[in-house]
């Protein structure tokens, strides 16, 4: 087989440049994200190393948060990739993303519109569809469940407001945070986002369940629509929402 031929791999580059080496010397802080990619491919394409590899998925897919994003056999269509590589890929970012959870699990405690983003932002601010989510919430702000209800194109007049509604009071929580995303990466709420977060806080009211805020996340940050100002919350929840 010619040289070129070959699938290059980590081995390919010289010994004091590969990424495993110098994890090993230096600590994983000294790699970038290429070479730490790199450690998970170990080999790269025919006329390609590992870390020439990485960095072309980093590019193609607009980085960490892209390659997050991307599904499955986007990441399995790149050239030198495959299914074995791609599982490595998401499996190795879902892992990342669950150890950055564990740390606050014990206080999974919600205040203010950032921490919701904080929580989900990871699932919502690259999803290349609309979802909804729901944040089922006690007395002391305690998030007491998450869950996705829609997934696809999030028409409201098709979202029913009883569906919503049923999460916390199958849970007896005190409030809910509605959660959805604009996959267009403009997180400022329409007026039909207004509208239904009107009706989502007076069907609240009629069943004692506090609407706390409604929290629009996409790729160029999130709003809040209980800081927007154009909706009268109602509130039941005593804690303060800043």
């Amino acid at each position: 087989m010619a040289e070129n031929d070959k699938h290059l791999g980590i081995q390919d580059i010289p010994k004091h440049d590969r990424p495993r080496e110098r994890l090993e010397q230096q600590g994983e802080s000294a790699l970038s994200d290429a070479e730490l990619l790199a450690i998970l491919l170990r080999v790269g394409v025919k006329g390609s190393n590992a870390v020439e590899l990485a960095h072309n998925l980093i590019r193609k897919f607009d980085g960490l948060r892209g390659l997050h994003a991307a599904r499955f056999d986007e990441l399995c269509a790149v050239k030198g990739v495959g299914r074995a590589k791609a599982a490595q890929i998401k499996a190795a970012i879902t892992l990342g993303y669950r150890m950055s959870q564990e740390k606050t699990r014990e206080k999974e405690v919600i205040n203010n519109p950032k921490e919701v983003f904080e929580l989900l932002g990871h699932l919502l601010a690259e999803a290349k569809q609309e979802e909804l989510w729901v944040l089922a919430l006690s007395t002391r702000n305690q998030v007491l469940h998450k869950q996705r209800l829609y997934i696809g194109t999030v028409n409201h007049s098709s979202v029913r407001l009883a569906e919503i509604l049923e999460v916390p009071m199958r849970l007896r929580a005190a409030a809910v945070i509605l959660v959805h995303n604009h996959p267009s990466g403009d997180p400022h709420p329409s007026e039909e986002d207004i509208r239904f977060t009107e009706e989502l806080v007076k069907a609240g009211r009629l069943m004692d369940i506090g609407v706390l805020d409604h929290i629009i996340i996409a790729r160029e940050g999130f709003r809040s629509i209980r800081q927007d100002g154009r909706v009268e919350f109602n509130t039941v929840q005593p804690r303060l929402w800043h």
